[in-house]
């Protein structure tokens, strides 16, 4: 019995030495972090880390991501080559890059900022999050900090993640602390920063929780620690859900409005004067991005789980995805009025980034919008100062180059389609030179003459 006491009492003694280890070196900032996806969500947090003087090293199958990194080139148009230099060059560099998995038994802390896409079939894809959790259990050491950001459905970190540490004989909260914390990116936004946007971090214990909310607290000004992995995980879901939800409202409001020959951006700007009860959304050509468009189907395929069907949510998304054979439809009924079919027609698109001023194409309604376009015949070129080269997995789209945007391209074409509204392009030109606008973002709004249609 003495000699079980005491194995019990060292396994205290080793549990608190690892928490007090690790709580030490994040306060000293000593700790070595490791951000594994180099993508718009984990490039940004590791140069945050840099600023705050931790030394980071960023891991990214990619290779061209490691070599651009090692080089002090920036391949995200919003961060500038001259912060990677800063940090990846020089005697004491805080920023390095590698492929090499192994290197992960370096880290103090890893976190894990890799894509959680869906199938063809609209499910979940976890393959990244699983070959990262694998690598991790293999490599990374007791008393380290694990933080998955990606965003993922409601128990992925405690059923997913956690039994991969479990079978190789590390506990959560003694061995290995194990949080939820979910990314908040928002590519080409400068109101609000990865440090002014506050952080929810969710523990699978409460020594987990407490060294998530430790390490983020030295990045962010607030920390929003919440009771478990699962209510994080549920947050990141909502926050987007909320906002799939609102825009599949005025994307259908904007197809009635149509029909009723009402203006639906005039009824929302006079909506928007009401200094309570309301927050203005606004419609467009479909949902693009790394969230929207994707995470509803996290929800939805969880749900089935529990036997819950998720209606409400399914049907937002049903109308969001409808969006872009919606806009091909007006393109069609234009060139009609023209007395011109769709078929043979120069169709030059403006914009394939899924937001204004970005160069991020992931999910953007552009592309699906060109293959549909495409697939009726259309002839479809594009241009995008943020995109000098377009490429979609989806059949029929292919590979495509930014076409110059001059007066000669846009009289040559029978319909410029404004998809991404960009900053950069100057619409009264654009409307005088072409024959034919068909705008999905409002961005034609004040500009007299020309042919203009809303859709």
């Amino acid at each position: 019995m003495l000699e079980a006491g005491s194995r019990s009492l060292s396994r205290r003694v080793l549990v608190a030495e690892y928490l007090n280890r690790l709580m030490g070196r994040i306060e000293d900032r000593d700790a070595h972090i490791a951000v594994i996806g180099l993508g718009y969500v984990g490039l940004p947090i590791a140069i945050r880390f840099c600023d705050e003087g931790f030394k980071v090293t960023g891991f990214d199958l990619d290779v061209s991501k490691v070599e651009a990194i090692k080089a002090g080139r920036s391949y995200i148009k919003h961060i500038p080559s001259e912060r990677i230099s800063a940090l990846s060059k020089g005697g004491k560099p805080l920023l390095d890059a590698t492929a090499d998995m192994s290197r992960l038994k370096e880290a103090d802390v890893a976190i894990i900022c890799v894509p959680t896409p869906l199938t063809d079939k609209k499910e979940p894809d976890l393959s990244y999050v699983e070959e990262t959790g694998r690598a991790l259990a293999e490599f990374i050491r007791p008393g380290c900090l694990v933080s998955l950001e990606s965003t993922t459905y409601p128990g992925t970190t405690d059923e997913l993640l956690l039994p991969m540490f479990t079978a190789k004989g590390m506990k959560a909260g003694q061995d290995i602390f194990l949080v939820f914390s979910p990314e908040r990116e928002d590519p080409g936004r400068a109101d609000f920063t990865l440090r002014t946007t506050p952080k929810v971090v969710g523990g699978i214990t409460g020594r987990c929780a407490k060294a998530g909310s430790a390490l983020y607290s030295k990045i962010v000004d607030r920390v929003v620690p919440v009771s478990s992995t699962r209510a994080a995980e549920m947050s990141k879901l909502l926050e987007n859900i909320y906002r799939g939800v609102n825009i599949a409202l005025v994307n259908e409001l904007k197809m009635l409005c149509d029909r009723m020959e009402i203006d639906i951006w005039e009824v929302i700007a006079a909506a928007a004067t009401k200094p309570f009860g309301f927050q203005p959304f606004y419609p467009g050509p479909g949902l693009g991005g790394h969230c929207i468009p994707i995470d509803p189907f996290y929800l939805t395929w969880k749900a089935k789980e529990y036997d819950f069907s998720t209606r409400f949510i399914e049907l937002a998304g049903e109308i969001n995805t409808a969006m872009p054979y919606y806009v091909a439809g007006k393109v069609m009924e234009a060139l009609n009025d023209s007395s011109k079919s769709l078929k043979g027609s120069k169709v030059l698109v403006l914009g394939v980034a899924y937001k204004k001023n970005v160069d991020d194409m992931r999910e953007s309604p552009s592309l699906e919008l060109i293959r549909i376009l495409k697939e009726k015949g259309a002839v479809v070129s594009y241009n995008d100062p943020y995109v000098p080269v377009a490429t979609s997995h989806k059949k029929g789209f292919g590979r495509m180059r930014s076409v110059s945007l001059t007066e000669k391209a846009l009289k040559a074409a029978d319909c410029v389609l404004i998809v991404t509204d960009h900053s950069c392009y100057d619409y009264a030109w654009i409307v005088k030179n072409s024959a034919l606008v068909v705008d999905t973002r409002n961005s034609t709004a004040g500009i007299r003459g020309g042919r203009v249609v809303k859709a």
